[in-house]
């Protein structure tokens, strides 16, 4: 994980501040959904995609390697060979 060197501090409704460069950085825009992940004693804050990170369907989802990625596309991975060339 790669440091920023920001720090913020919570104010007392609980809420932080992420500042503009980062969320330019990272593409956010304003009013953008945002998930939250607990990973032990971290707090990991992410872009809300719901659908497959292939084909952004939205039906029979599975969480890899921290991506949703649906049955049908899962399938269609674990079917090509390290050696195939598409």
């Amino acid at each position: 994980m790669k440091s920023t060197g920001i720090v913020r501090k919570i104010d007392v409704l609980g809420r932080i501040c992420l500042p503009k460069e980062l969320r330019n950085t990272l593409g956010i825009a304003d009013l953008d959904p945002l998930e939250v992940f607990v990973d032990g004693d971290r707090i990991v804050i992410q872009k809300y995609a719901p659908g497959c990170v292939f084909c952004q369907s939205t039906e029979n989802l599975n969480n890899i390697w921290d991506r949703r990625i649906c049955t049908s596309c899962a399938k269609r991975i674990a079917g090509y060979g390290f050696n195939e060339r598409t």
